[in-house]
Order: structure tokens, then C-alpha cells, then sequence
């Protein structure tokens, strides 16, 4: 079976920084284009994409320059590493692989204090 899952979430201080991982098992992890998102209480908003091979990543405005999206296929991981981070960054944070279908994590709380 196909399972994702989130670490790394936890209480910082705003300006502080962390580092979300996404372990993918019951896949090939570089098969697939790889994205996170957040959601608090409204919509999932989108956050950052990475390709299959690691040439292409996107970003959203609001995070551009401040997070930045990696992953290590030999060891079927992704990253988000998150710095600066501001208030507004609160949230869940999900992590989906996708290819013809996509597969979601559980998600990991990310709260930044001011």
C-alpha cells in the first residue's frame, strides 16, 4: 500500500526556521512530481512543486524566497525546508505525489508565533 508521511512540523518564532520531510513507502518516489500545500480553515493552497528528477521547482508568491523544495530519490524523501517564517505561514502541511493519480499525507501542524 501507498503511504505518505510528514515530520518535522512543531511551534517556532516568527523569523525562525524548519524542516518539513515527506517519507513515501509502496511507491517509487522518483516516478513522481511531488508538491506540498497547507490548509487551515479555508481552502488547500498550494506551496511548492518539485519535478520527478529535481530539474523544476515552482513556488507560491507568498513563500518565494524564503522556502525551498528538495528531494533525495535514493532514499524516497522529499523536503521542505522553511525559513523566515511569518505568522501567516500557520497551517497544516500536506505533502501528495502524483503521477496519473495522486496520494496524500496525513499532514503536519506548523505553527509560527509572533
Amino acid at each position: 500500500q501507498v503511504q505518505l508521511v510528514e515530520s518535522g512540523g512543531g511551534l517556532v518564532q516568527a523569523g525562525g526556521s524548519l524542516r518539513l520531510s515527506c517519507a513515501a513507502s509502496g511507491i517509487r518516489l522518483s516516478d513522481y512530481t511531488v508538491a506540498w500545500y497547507r490548509q487551515g480553515h479555508g481552502e488547500r493552497e498550494f506551496v511548492a512543486r518539485i519535478s520527478s528528477s529535481g530539474a523544476t521547482t515552482n513556488y507560491a508568491d507568498s513563500v518565494k524566497g524564503r522556502f525551498a523544495i528538495t528531494r533525495d530519490n535514493n532514499n524516497n524523501m522529499v523536503y521542505l525546508q522553511m525559513n523566515n517564517l511569518k505568522p501567516e505561514d500557520t497551517n497544516v502541511y500536506y505533502c501528495t505525489a502524483y503521477l496519473g493519480t495522486a496520494y496524500w499525507g496525513q499532514g503536519t501542524q506548523v505553527t509560527v508565533s509572533s
